[in-house]
């Protein structure tokens, strides 16, 4: 009878663990990811000088693994939003480029500046993909989904507060009608409430509109949370991806531009929502009131 114990028994195991490691070799071998480095460095330089009386941005692009993703998939055949769906990139906004016969990175960056410099010197599309098969290389450059966190929902709120007020002090044009600089607009809670209510409501639900889903409008919701008003008006916006580019937004579009310029309103709440998988991924809202 042979008996050997636990002990022996392991190091049996671990020797012959050994012995089949040294013949079979490694057991996963995993293929370096190509360098876009070159390419990416020699884009960045050409984009940096402009085009066609282009300037160019300030901001070098970033290569982004999953948009790389998606040019290998384009280049697989694969059209442009499956491509982007499939690697789990949202693009508020995005090119693509294909560059043909080619060869070095100075070159492919020249003919991407010749063939697309608009797309190129572009400084909301920060971020860019990229696949080579032979002397073929796609590009896809995007401007990404990145909205601010509920975290910093007060400091954003704050931020809308400060340029609704900056605007507000100036005399301005909104469409036909002319308005002088306006006293500035206090927070009120309740109107955030109503503001993040209806923000929520449409990026749970994807859709935009003042009206909510239960036909409710911004003075129904104001009434609603308690707030005795006199005078009511409601901005929405939907995919900017911060509070200067909303602002903005709504100062260029005249009935937007004068509800937050007009001199009754006295109180203001303002938020945001997210909601990756809607149709505008974020929605803002900003209700204006004043107290009987």
């Amino acid at each position: 009878m042979l008996i050997k114990t636990r002990g022996a028994w392991q190091r049996i195991a671990a020797c012959l663990l050994l012995a089949v490691m040294a013949i079979a070799g490694p057991v996963h071998a995993q293929a370096s990811a190509p360098d876009h480095q070159p390419l990416l460095r020699a884009l960045n330089a050409a984009r940096l000088e402009g085009c066609e009386g282009h300037a160019g941005p300030a901001t070098p692009l970033r290569e982004n693994t999953r948009l790389s993703a998606a040019a290998a998939r384009i280049a697989g055949g694969s059209q442009l939003d499956d491509s982007l769906q499939a690697s789990d990139y949202r693009a508020m906004r995005v090119a693509q480029i294909t560059l043909r016969g080619y060869t070095g990175p100075v070159a492919l960056a020249q003919g991407a500046m010749d063939s697309s410099c608009a797309a190129v010197t572009d400084g909301e599309l920060a971020e860019a993909g990229f696949h080579q098969r032979g002397t073929q290389t796609w590009l896809v450059l995007a401007a990404p989904f990145s909205p601010p966190g509920a975290a910093q929902a007060g400091s954003v709120q704050a931020r809308v507060l400060a340029l609704v007020n900056e605007a507000r002090a100036q005399p301005r044009r909104c469409g036909n009608e002319s308005f002088a600089g306006a006293r500035p607009v206090r927070l009120n809670a309740a109107l955030q409430g109503v503001a993040l209510d209806h923000a929520s409501d449409m990026a749970r639900h994807s859709y935009f509109s003042h009206t909510g889903r239960d036909g409710s409008h911004v003075a129904d919701r104001a009434s609603r949370a308690g707030y005795p008003w006199r005078t009511i008006g409601e901005n929405i916006a939907a995919g900017q991806m911060n509070a200067e580019v909303a602002v903005q937004g709504w100062l260029k579009s005249p009935g937007h531009c004068a509800n937050l310029m007009s001199p009754v309103y006295t109180e203001m709440g303002a938020a945001f929502a997210v909601n990756k998988q809607s149709k505008a991924g974020i929605y803002w809202v900003q209700v204006f009131g004043v107290a009987s």
